[in-house]
């Protein structure tokens, strides 16, 4: 487990209380009830930027308190235990994106929108139905971007998109030449394929050949936070429902099997604590940074997986039922697992960096 300073005990514990108190999982369940494609609510995100969680990664100069990589991260994780519905991982990585590549004027017109709440913002990069960023077709003439994203999250009420084009990465302002076609998945978010039509586009230039691939590693990382979060919850609940449920006249956690399910989950859960852990600590360092992404987001794929699917199991046929909610967290997980990489994706990636 990281070594936390005084600071980022403080920004763990002020999520953590926020998310149990403001925002637990029966208010996801309002805003899927509203049915609006956005999923999520203003005033909560306003609240967000409030506390300062949208600026943790944006230099100071800017707005923000450049509190770091694992400081975002602890935020994120408690938004993933209640699952709680924003635009802030979305937003963070596409601030990543202008912090990395762009220009002094780029920064001084985008961040402190971006700390201040006032624009949202996010990363639209994959053109078919599986995350492979080595193949782009959209494309940038005359400062006009055309071509079509797949499953860009957060795309209703975004005000600025960081699009991949064939030659790197460009700010795209909502408006004119953007359009927007709902996509409903299984976790009935925010999603959205984004079609450009001759949409103004703005290229980062300063942040060399690999710019998207170092975006995309905290998008990696940033994801798995999320995972995380809900892995643990899932964990949790799984556990405290063993606890009081009875069957044949025997409380279920006392029966040795499943006791023994619970400790290889626990088992896991470590294992992928110290792989995202690793992967911001990556971040902040500046040290390997793409081997350590990748691992965290494939150890995070794998054990959010099976949690999630043993957090339906345990809790037998009730558990795929709408009255529990460990059902919205399988939902989310099989979104987050194709996002950014698939296991399969990630483990070829892992060996290609490795030299293999």
């Amino acid at each position: 487990m990281a070594v936390l300073n005084d600071e980022q005990e403080m920004l763990r514990d002020m999520a953590r209380e926020w998310t149990t108190n403001e925002s637990p999982v029966t208010e996801w369940r309002k805003v899927r009830a509203a049915g609006d494609p956005q999923a999520w609510d203003s005033s909560v995100y306003a609240t967000m930027a409030e506390m300062g969680w949208t600026g943790v990664i944006i230099p100071e100069e800017h707005g923000g308190s450049d509190f770091g990589w694992l400081s975002a991260g602890l935020v994120v994780e408690q938004l993933g235990k209640t699952l709680t519905a924003s635009p802030l991982v979305a937003t963070t990585i596409a601030a990543s994106a202008i912090i990395l590549g762009g220009s002094d004027e780029q920064k001084a017109e985008w961040l402190p929108r971006i700390t201040s709440g006032e624009v949202v913002a996010t990363l639209a990069v994959d053109e078919s139905a599986r995350h492979d960023p080595s193949k782009i077709e959209a494309a940038v003439s005359d400062g006009k971007l055309s071509g079509t994203k797949k499953f860009v999250h957060e795309a209703h009420g975004a005000g600025l998109f960081v699009v991949a084009a064939t030659d790197g990465l460009y700010l795209v302002p909502a408006g004119d030449g953007v359009t927007l076609h709902n996509r409903s998945l299984a976790d009935q978010r925010n999603h959205a394929d984004v079609e450009f039509s001759g949409a103004a586009a703005h290229k980062l230039a300063s942040g060399g050949d690999d710019l998207l691939e170092q975006v995309l590693d905290r998008a990696r990382v940033l994801t798995a936070c999320e995972m995380l979060g809900m892995a643990q919850q899932v964990f949790d609940t799984t556990l405290d429902y063993l606890k009081q449920r009875v069957q044949f006249n025997q409380v279920l956690a006392t029966f040795q099997a499943l006791q023994h399910r619970m400790a290889d989950l626990f088992a896991d859960l470590a294992l992928m604590r110290s792989a995202v852990e690793g992967g911001l600590q990556a971040l902040d360092a500046g040290f390997r940074t793409s081997q350590a992404a990748t691992m965290a987001k494939a150890e995070a794929n794998r054990v959010l997986h099976l949690v999630s699917k043993e957090g339906i199991q345990l809790h037998g046929g009730i558990g795929m039922t709408d009255e529990y909610d460990v059902g919205f967290y399988l939902k989310r997980a099989r979104v987050l697992e194709a996002s950014f990489g698939s296991t399969s994706y990630l483990k070829d990636r892992y060996a290609s960096l490795s030299g293999y």
